[in-house]
């Protein structure tokens, strides 16, 4: 099955969304190849692990009830770009200290035709701003990553760490206040490409 096919009859989308996933991946392996963003570069890894595991957030959290969305460390856009795509009401807002990666997606933001869509070139814990969701994905141990994006958060807003299979050592040494685990999301990319733990926490405080 094409990759987009996949994508299209996962997350139910139209074709305008299905031409700016092409679009996505034909500037991100071009703009790859003279500045590392990511080290997949086949059509069957960037849309199944990049493109299907970002959009996998859809299926944890109502994204129809969300404004604001923050992602710590975009890198190359995951998964906030993609979230945008599916759900274009959104305004997201993209954090990350390299000012290389905050180039590629101010020129991918245009090709795509994207609003309300904001960069910030700078570490996170210079950040000060609030948002109902903030995301992190493959940034680190969670104690640091709660610590960094707790301040981010609005109070009854919520976080995502997108983890691996081995998330239950960082867990059990979590002291949490202002925080809490409300659900553990079990999910499992396409032709057995691998298994995720997405960790959905609220601020209670």
């Amino acid at each position: 099955m094409l990759m987009n096919q996949i994508l299209k009859e996962t997350f139910n989308l139209n074709e305008l969304q299905l031409e700016q996933f092409k679009t996505y991946y034909s500037f991100l392996i071009e703009y790859n190849e003279k500045t590392n963003l990511t080290a997949l570069s086949s059509e069957k890894d960037v849309y199944l692990k990049h493109f299907y595991d970002s959009l996998l957030i859809s299926q944890n959290i109502d994204l129809n009830k969300i404004d604001t969305l923050s992602d710590l460390g975009t890198g190359a856009g995951f998964p906030s770009i993609p979230l945008k795509i599916l759900f274009p009401h959104l305004k997201i807002f993209l954090i990350d200290s390299s000012l290389k990666k905050i180039n590629f997606l101010e020129s991918l933001v245009k090709k795509l035709n994207l609003t309300d869509v904001f960069l910030f070139h700078q570490r996170i814990e210079q950040h000060d701003k609030q948002y109902d969701l903030v995301i992190a994905r493959a940034l680190g141990k969670l104690k640091l990553i709660l610590k960094l994006a707790s301040p981010l958060i609005k109070k009854k807003g919520y976080f995502i760490a997108m983890k691996g299979p081995n998330y239950e050592a960082e867990l059990k040494h979590l002291k949490m206040t202002k925080i809490k685990l409300k659900q553990k999301f079990f999910l499992e990319l396409p032709e057995e490409l691998g298994k995720r733990v997405n960790l959905l926490f609220q601020k209670i405080n």
